[in-house]
């Protein structure tokens, strides 16, 4: 049996993780990330993070496993924190989930448990792996779907490198959620009835303005709205998705972002920062009298100007196309990486908990193009796309605007 170490987090999943591999006969260390400290903006608690020191430490107890506390809020500050702050004053939208898992948890994070002498690292997060032999005799780990559909998490791990994989665990990836809550009850621990956590990874729930006010500034500006019937949303021609070998004009026209300047529409209100704010959003700009809800369709940071359209039909809101940069494209599985020039058919998704959506994915020397069986709502640059063949994720990759 193997040394693991287990990043516990006072939340039900990683508890049962940790009995699970007990169970199994493993040597299991408990270890709980200090990575947060600041509490501006924060929607709940004055340190959030104490809490959840004092169930992961109950739960250690309660296995009689050892613990351990690891401050890692330095280098999350570093890789997560400041990476927001930076992608939204470009008016990007990042995921720090994410970033949290490729940068903290399987990297900083397993550093620290090496330290412990850890064959291994576990996590709860529902997904499994798997392992193929290749044609030259290596081994590939394969990431996959978690058992539960409706609490899959591979789509937060779609950065993971195969060095990360080999030694990552998922104890819980096969169960169902109630299965869970049952054992952790059964064994009596603490954490049985605790609720998930939300928000920003080791943040929590934050209200996003009065965070990133941290480090941006507010600055009044205007809220233009543009009408369905925008004369270049008729203009643009759509690419049929059976369109064998598109041109790479073709491609890049069908991901380009729709983009607006105030004399396109009228103007209808004002806002306190256009990074505030991100494409598909429709709470927080404070104009009501509407039929239907105001989604923001387009932010220009640099003039400080919203854009945005009426209803969730909006013209706007859809695209039926995204682009990747060529250094952002990530193979998960290398074993499958495609060359330049080709194509290939899989399941894709833009956000966590989108279902699965039919595409493309062509690759070309200006980058990766996704372009999907129907157009995708609300496609915002700095989020990440993941592509799925069968349960596999296969890789994914920044969406580049």
């Amino acid at each position: 049996m193997a040394r693991v170490v287990i990043g516990l987090s006072g939340g039900v999943d990683s508890s049962v993780a940790a009995y699970l591999l007990k169970q199994q006969g493993h040597e299991v260390i408990g270890l709980f990330m200090v990575n947060w400290h600041d509490t501006t903006g924060t929607l709940e608690g004055d340190c959030p993070w104490h809490d959840d020191r004092v169930f992961a430490e109950l739960v250690a107890r309660k296995l009689d496993i050892a613990f351990h506390v690891t401050d890692l809020s330095e280098e999350y500050r570093h890789r997560v924190v400041d990476y927001m702050f930076s992608e939204y004053e470009k008016g990007r939208t990042p995921n720090p989930d994410v970033l949290c898992n490729r940068e903290i948890k399987f990297d900083v994070f397993m550093r620290e448990a090496m330290k412990l002498g850890a064959d291994f690292v576990a996590t709860g997060h529902y997904c499994r792996k798997a392992e193929e032999t290749d044609s030259h005799g290596h081994t590939v780990y394969k990431l996959l779907a978690g058992s539960d559909p409706n609490k899959d998490q591979s789509y937060f791990l779609c950065q993971l490198s195969q060095e990360q994989l080999s030694r990552a665990l998922f104890p819980v990836g096969d169960l169902l959620k109630p299965e869970v809550r049952r054992i952790a009850t059964e064994q009596g621990l603490a954490t049985a009835k605790r609720k998930d956590s939300q928000g920003i990874c080791f943040v929590g729930k934050v209200d996003l303005p009065v965070f990133l006010q941290q480090k941006l500034k507010s600055k009044s500006g205007n809220i233009h709205e543009i009408l369905p019937s925008w004369p270049k949303y008729a203009q643009r021609a759509v690419l049929p998705v059976d369109t064998t070998e598109p041109t790479d004009e073709q491609l890049a026209e069908a991901a380009r972002p729709w983009r607006y300047t105030v004399r396109d529409g009228k103007k209808i209100g004002t806002h306190q920062g256009a990074q505030f704010y991100t494409i598909g959003q429709r709470k927080g700009l404070g104009i009501g009298g509407r039929k239907e809800s105001l989604f923001i369709i387009a932010t220009n940071v640099d003039e400080n100007v919203i854009y945005v359209g009426e209803g969730d039909a909006h013209p706007g809101l859809w695209r039926p196309a995204l682009h990747i940069s060529p250094e952002e494209i990530h193979w998960v599985n290398p074993s499958q990486a495609m060359k330049e020039g080709e194509s290939r058919r899989f399941e894709v998704r833009i956000r966590y908990r989108q279902p699965l959506q039919g595409a493309r994915l062509f690759i070309r020397k200006s980058g990766a193009y996704l372009l999907f069986d129907q157009p995708q709502r609300g496609i915002a640059a700095g989020q990440f796309a993941a592509w799925y063949s069968g349960d596999e994720l296969v890789g994914s990759g920044v969406i580049s605007e």
